[in-house]
């Protein structure tokens, strides 16, 4: 708006004193002829008509051309420029294909460009790649629900804000005029629920999102092989997240955790919530799960790495080995010594729901791991020595 104020007022300024300081010639040809006014206006009329009329011309321009004593080369210089072909001339498909090929970060600067770019940058399409590459891996459903919310209350509360400010007049205008214009340019400074948003805010650690954390508290060793819900929020200086864990109504606070510890929750459920178990007849000696286990009633539940092992009635493995036959189950936390009263624990696998005490916790669900990525994440999670 300035740029075409300032530009307005240039070229009036340039055009006055072009009527009023040249002297007609003897003949009395006007300043203008009839001539240099038909091409004028047959000039901008074709400006006009094309897309691009008001990106490659401005009133400055006009006035240097109405200053030129070779007007012709001038208006050539603007026909050449006018034929050559933008970005914007292109069709939806090949303009997608080359957005396509840029990064996050090249797409922010092309959509700064114009309104027209801004729009086609902005598009899903280009920014799901770029999400599921990125943040696949640690953002879930879960996350993305809260995303959603996040984002309508963000809009309410900029509504009402606006609503507060109405009577302000000079607050409106600068509004208007300057904050609008700034942000609709700058695609960091845009929330809404499209996915480049999503992203940006990602990056920026404006928002905190849901997932798990494998051993959390640095390795502690109470929480050693173990996964916790927590809220996170991306550090983009470090490369790492701030995690904020709620036992029961206070927070506790981790930094520095790396990409690896992270997952996406396995289970759609509540931390809080016991998991109904779809596998104990399926369970034998060699399985590989995770169990649901907390300090009391009040905690949430986290999920523990665990193997099935034998009963101590088993005559040995492979056809002598009756323990998927049998109601007992055994689980081995093989990461506590043979000694520790943590190695081992029992269920029943006709009626187990939540077993245990005050002392020893609480055992919940259990979901069985098939997957042979999973398995192997907990294995490179393995303490350097087992935990008394």
């Amino acid at each position: 708006m300035l740029y075409f104020l300032i530009s307005l007022v240039s070229f009036l300024m340039i055009l006055s004193k072009s009527f009023t300081n040249k002297p007609l010639s003897s003949n009395g040809t006007k300043l203008v002829s009839n001539v240099f006014c038909g091409k004028l206006f047959s000039f901008l009329a074709s400006r006009i008509k094309t897309r691009t009329s008001f990106q490659a011309f401005s009133f400055i321009q006009l006035s240097l051309f109405i200053q030129s004593p070779n007007k012709s080369l001038v208006l050539s210089k603007f026909e050449e420029n006018q034929r050559k072909v933008s970005l914007l001339d292109l069709h939806d498909l090949p303009l997608d294909c080359i957005l396509g090929k840029l990064s996050p970060s090249e797409l922010c600067n092309v959509a700064k460009v114009c309104k027209s770019l801004r729009k086609s940058c902005r598009s899903d399409y280009l920014w799901e790649k770029h999400m599921k590459m990125r943040w696949g891996k640690v953002f879930g459903d879960a996350a993305y629900r809260e995303w959603k919310c996040y984002v309508a209350s963000r809009n309410i509360e900029k509504r009402l804000n606006q609503h507060k400010n109405q009577k302000n007049i000079l607050h409106d205008f600068l509004h208007l005029f300057w904050i609008k214009s700034k942000a609709e340019k700058d695609m960091k400074l845009k929330l809404d629920d499209s996915i480049a948003s999503l992203y940006l805010s990602l990056e920026n650690g404006n928002f905190w999102f849901p997932a798990q954390v494998y051993n959390r508290e640095n390795g502690h060793a109470g929480f050693m092989l173990s996964c916790y819900d927590a809220q996170l929020c991306y550090d983009s200086r470090t490369n790492t997240f701030q995690a904020r864990y709620s036992p029961h109504g206070r927070w506790t606070i981790e930094e520095n955790i790396k990409w690896e510890r992270l997952r996406v929750p396995p289970i759609d459920s509540c931390s809080h919530v016991l998991h109904i178990s779809d596998c104990l007849n399926d369970l034998k000696p060699g399985d590989h799960v995770e169990i649901q286990w907390r300090r009391n009633k009040e905690f949430p539940y986290g999920w523990w790495y665990s193997v099935i092992g034998h009963l101590e009635t088993c005559e040995g493995e492979g056809n002598h080995c009756q323990c998927d036959n049998k109601d007992i189950v055994i689980l081995e936390f093989r990461q506590y010594t043979a000694g520790s009263r943590w190695r081992k624990t029992m269920i029943n696998r006709k009626n187990h729901r939540e077993e245990g005490n005050e002392i020893e916790g609480f055992y919940g669900g259990i979901r069985k791991l098939h997957s042979k990525e999973e398995i192997t994440k907990w294995k490179k999670l393995w303490p350097t020595k087992n935990v008394e």
